[in-house]
């Protein structure tokens, strides 16, 4: 490995929009997010899954199927 042509590794600081940091490795030693895992509707367990329980609703519907 060539070490002229290799690009510098830092401890990076993850920053989000929400507040939430922490730390991780990159070749930048900061980097800015919009969503991270501690406000990320998936994570949080606040998605919103009335959508997807009328897509399944319309479907059984749709091909007869009871349950």
């Amino acid at each position: 490995m060539q070490e002229a042509i290799q690009p510098k590794y830092y401890q990076a600081k993850v920053i989000c929009n929400c507040g939430n940091e922490f730390v991780t490795g990159s070749t930048k030693k900061e980097i800015h997010v919009e969503i991270c895992s501690k406000c990320h509707p998936f994570y949080t367990g606040q998605q919103k899954s009335t959508s997807a329980r009328g897509r399944i609703e319309k479907f059984n519907r749709k091909y007869g199927i009871t349950g």
